[in-house]
C-alpha cells in the first residue's frame, strides 16, 4: 500500500505542474486588457503604466509565466485587480460556501441513490425497479440551468416554502442541494443497481442465505459492501465534478461561492482571480481523484498489486 501512495503522489506533482500551466496560457487568449477595466481608457500613461508594473504585465511572456510559478509554489496567487485584495483570502472567503453546496449535494444524492439502486437490483423488473430507472434517466437529462428556475417557481414563488437566493437561512441550501445533486444520484443510483445486481449472484451470497441469514443481512451486510467498491470509484469522480458544476447552480440562486466569484472575475476581466478560482477548482479535482485512487486501493486489494 506504501508503493501504492507514493506512486500517486508522484504522479500529482507533473499534474499538478500541467494544470499551473494551461491555466496561466489560457490568460493571453482572454480578450481586452486588464488595464482598460480597470482605470479606463482615458486614464494616464504614466498610470497605466504604473499599473502594468505592478501585475507585471510589463514584463514578457516566459517571465510572467516564472513568477506566476514561483508564487503558486509558495501559496501567493496575486491581488486581485479590481479590489487590491489578495487572490487566496477572496478565495478562502468563497469556499465554505462552495464546499457546503457540494457536500448538501452529495448527502442528496447518497440519501436516495444508494436505497433507490438497492431496491432496484434486488426487485428487478418490477414496478420499482422501472420507477427508479425512469427517475434516473430524468435526472440525467435535466440540466442544472432548466431544474433549478423549475424549483425556484415551485417551492418558492408558487408554495412559498423556500428562500429564493442566497445564503442567509439554514433552508437556503436546500434547492441548491436538490439542483446539483440531482444528476449525481441518477448516475449513482445507476451504478448502485448494476453492480448490486453482479454482487446478488455470486457464490458468496448464496452461502449467506444457506447458513439462515436475514435477507436484509445478506443484502445489506455481504452484498452492498461489496457492490459499493465501483460506487466509491464514481462519487469520488462525481464529487471533483460537483466543484465544477457548482458555477451553474451557484449563479441560478445567487450563493455566494466559488462559482459566482468565477462568474465575476470573468465578467470584470480580474485575471488573477480568474487564474485562482481555476486552479482551485483544478486542483481540487486532482486531490479527490487522489483520495479516491486510494480508497479503491484500500478497498480492493487487487489494485495495488496490480500497480506492483
Amino acid at each position: 500500500m506504501t508503493v501504492y501512495v507514493l506512486k500517486r503522489m508522484i504522479l500529482f506533482i507533473p499534474t499538478l505542474w500541467g494544470v499551473l500551466t494551461l491555466v496561466f496560457m489560457l490568460r493571453p487568449l482572454i480578450p481586452g486588457d486588464p488595464i482598460d477595466f480597470m482605470v479606463g481608457e482615458t486614464a494616464l500613461p504614466a498610470d497605466r503604466e504604473l499599473l502594468r508594473k505592478e501585475f507585471n504585465l510589463d514584463r514578457s511572456l516566459p517571465e510572467q509565466y516564472l513568477i506566476f510559478l514561483k508564487g503558486a509554489v509558495k501559496g501567493d496567487l496575486g491581488r486581485s485587480i479590481h479590489t487590491r485584495k489578495s487572490v487566496v483570502e477572496t478565495i478562502l472567503e468563497r469556499l465554505p460556501a462552495t464546499l457546503e453546496l457540494a457536500l448538501g449535494a452529495m448527502t442528496v444524492a447518497l440519501v436516495l441513490a444508494i436505497p433507490l439502486g438497492v431496491i432496484s437490483a434486488v426487485k428487478k423488473d418490477s414496478f420499482v425497479d422501472n420507477g427508479s430507472r425512469l427517475l434516473a434517466m430524468l435526472g440525467v437529462a435535466m440540466p442544472n440551468f432548466w431544474l433549478g428556475p423549475l424549483l425556484i417557481i415551485l417551492f418558492s414563488i408558487q408554495l412559498g416554502l423556500l428562500p429564493v437566493a442566497g445564503r442567509e437561512e439554514p433552508l437556503s441550501l436546500i434547492l441548491p442541494s436538490i439542483t446539483l445533486g440531482t444528476g449525481m444520484c441518477a448516475i449513482l443510483t445507476r451504478m448502485t443497481r448494476t453492480s448490486m445486481l453482479e454482487v446478488i449472484n455470486e457464490d458468496f451470497i448464496r452461502a449467506a442465505r444457506a447458513r439462515g441469514l436475514k435477507e436484509i443481512t445478506v443484502i445489506m451486510k455481504h452484498g452492498l459492501k461489496n457492490a459499493l467498491v465501483p460506487v466509491i470509484t464514481l462519487l469520488g469522480l462525481q464529487m471533483g465534478g460537483l466543484l465544477a458544476g457548482t458555477i451553474i447552480t451557484e449563479t441560478i440562486f445567487s450563493w455566494p461561492g466559488m462559482g459566482t466569484l468565477l462568474i465575476s472575475a470573468i465578467n470584470s476581466r480580474d485575471f488573477p482571480l480568474l487564474q485562482g478560482c481555476v486552479i482551485v477548482i483544478s486542483v481540487s479535482y486532482i486531490l479527490i481523484n487522489l483520495l479516491t485512487d486510494l480508497a479503491y486501493a484500500a478497498a480492493n486489494p487487487q489494485v495495488r498489486l496490480g500497480s506492483g
